[in-house]
């Protein structure tokens, strides 16, 4: 290990005006107060959800092999480059969202559910919301304590309210689908959608959508960057060449980022939203990117350590002309058989496999401490819905990503036997790997799904 002319605070920060400028980790803020310190500070435990709606067509999804020489279907073929930290899992069932009310529910349940393991219930307002605290949200009273933001959650569809947006099931609150983090049984929280505001709440400026106070902030403010550069020249004096060179391409990447929503914002319109594609100058990849870009910067900054990221809401009406999809996800995931609306949805599921690829690749990219933010954070990817067109809730389409600091054995394909195993009892294991000690989670058994992992330590909090 380098050791740099000086030790650096781990929460070191720049400020300038209207910015605070969080650093990301460096040599000279791991502790070395002998020469003859050897080791890098222990991992962090960081944890991300990216969710994807209106299921998967599971014959496209599913590996044919279990172990390591799994195969790589259609749907999964775009993440081949990272099989080493990929967990694939097959067999859980999101037994969450069983009915036993007797209310239908068919999108709201399980999307409820898939974070918390508790059944939504009928509503008849906002008020009368009833759910579970998700899984992110308990991870983020304990991981959250260190950090300026305890969690991000953040999406690419639509304004976003708890019971406006889209189609939503008869008698349930649109909440139920529209928002997996809740940090109590009847507080979904907000989906921020805009990467403005999102870069904003990262790097300190002003947290708002109004357009107008945006565009006089693009207008009077230089960049966050120029307002600490006197900062970080004087930082940079006392680092090391590793730590150096570990700087300035981190702020390299804010830059970029800033340039690109600046050039957005530039043209006077707002970024884009997936129902409403036409007439948008910022094509829905690049917003895709953005997201999680700066997603990939909060977990470097250790600004959080808790993302929840929703591609898409269930009953989502998202067209993808993109890749030759004109028609609607939703009505296309009840494909009733029809060979062409398979092949549509099929194109729809491998592309957002392909933009959560570009997320891999940007976690693999941005080192940390002694390897990657993809070597130290664990990510579960996937829907609360298996087959779309019945609403199916078993064998869910769920992947692990990252070697969560080698507590997570990547780079295998683990099938249960048929409705056997819970996803919750997948997610007590994981917040129990993160260092959050729990019985039991939503309506999990209790069991802990260790054979996931050749190893039971914990990451550091």
């Amino acid at each position: 290990m380098i050791i740099t002319k000086k030790a650096i605070a781990r929460r070191t920060v720049l400020r300038g005006v209207g910015a605070t400028l969080a650093l990301p980790l460096l040599d000279g803020m791991i502790p070395a107060s002998t020469a003859l310190a050897k080791t890098a500070a222990k991992p962090i435990a960081r944890f991300c959800t990216v969710y994807v709606p209106n299921g998967i067509i599971m014959e496209r999804w599913t590996p044919l092999t279990e172990g390591s020489a799994f195969d790589f279907t259609p749907t999964l073929k775009p993440l081949e480059a990272f099989r080493d930290h990929l967990l694939v899992v097959s067999g859980l069932d999101n037994t969450g969202a069983r009915s036993r009310s007797g209310a239908s529910g068919a999108h709201a349940k399980p999307a409820g559910a898939f974070l918390t393991g508790v059944e939504p219930l009928p509503t008849t307002g906002s008020s009368s919301l009833q759910l579970g605290i998700s899984m992110d949200q308990i991870l983020a009273k304990t991981l959250g304590q260190d950090t300026p933001l305890p969690s991000l959650e953040l999406g690419l569809e639509g304004a976003d309210t708890v019971n406006g947006v889209g189609t939503c099931d008869v008698g349930f609150s649109c909440a139920y689908q529209n928002r997996l983090a809740w940090s109590g049984p009847s507080t979904p929280l907000p989906v921020e959608t805009n990467p403005r505001v999102v870069f904003d709440r990262l790097f300190g400026g002003i947290d708002s959508t109004d357009p107008a106070v945006r565009q006089a902030r693009l207008r009077r403010q230089q960049s966050i960057l120029d307002s600490v550069l006197d900062k970080v020249d004087a930082l940079q004096g006392g680092l090391g060449s590793r730590d150096r060179l570990k700087l300035d391409e981190y702020l390299q990447s804010v830059r970029e980022i800033e340039r690109r929503i600046q050039n957005a914002e530039g043209q006077g319109r707002e970024l884009p939203v997936v129902d409403s594609p036409a007439g948008i100058p910022v094509s829905y990849d690049e917003h895709a990117r953005l997201m999680f870009d700066m997603q990939a910067l909060a977990l470097q900054t250790d600004t959080t350590r808790v993302i929840t990221f929703q591609i898409g809401r269930e009953q989502s009406g998202a067209t993808y002309p993109q890749i030759g999809v004109s028609d609607s996800h939703h009505p296309i995931s009840h494909h009733g058989g029809d060979r062409n609306k398979i092949e549509s949805l099929a194109k729809i599921n491998a592309y957002h496999t392909t933009l959560f690829s570009y997320f891999l690749e940007k976690l693999a990219s941005t080192s940390d401490g002694e390897g990657s933010l993809l070597d130290h954070v664990i990510t579960l990817y996937g829907s609360a819905i298996s087959e779309g067109n019945r609403h199916d809730i078993r064998n869910l389409p769920l992947l692990l990503a990252g070697g969560g600091a080698g507590t997570i054995a990547s780079g295998r394909h683990v099938k249960y036997p048929d409705e056997t195993q819970r996803l919750t009892n997948l997610q007590l294991t994981l917040m129990n790997k993160l260092g959050v000690s729990m019985e039991t989670f939503g309506d999990s058994t209790g069991e802990r799904l260790d054979e996931l992992s050749e190893l039971s330590t914990s990451l550091t909090l």
